[in-house]
């Protein structure tokens, strides 16, 4: 009877833990890549920056320095940087303050 209700208590537990958290981030990676706009300034999974210049279904063209435009697949925009930054879970903005200073 202990171990039936141990093995569900860490079920519930990994659940609450893992899965719940994971959702939400992917909940909010979908709602960024979704909202993406030409002129957003933003930063590629890779740590690329450069602002977006045109969208299409799959990919975006990101102008990342003066005649210089690269085209990467949507998926792969990390964040939106500027006064409406996508803030992640966790992420107080704390870190890029302390390298603003």
């Amino acid at each position: 009877m202990f171990a039936v209700l141990y093995l569900g208590l860490l079920v519930v537990a990994f659940f609450v833990l893992i899965v719940l958290p994971q959702r939400r981030r992917m909940t909010a990676q979908r709602a960024l890549i979704a909202s993406i706009e030409p002129g957003d300034e933003v930063i590629t999974s890779g740590g690329i920056y450069g602002t977006v210049e045109r969208v299409d279904d799959t990919s975006v063209e990101l102008a990342v320095a003066d005649g210089v435009v690269m085209k990467v697949a949507r998926a792969a925009i990390g964040q939106r940087i500027g006064p409406d930054r996508v803030v992640a879970d966790g992420d107080d903005g704390a870190a890029d303050d302390d390298l603003n200073a």
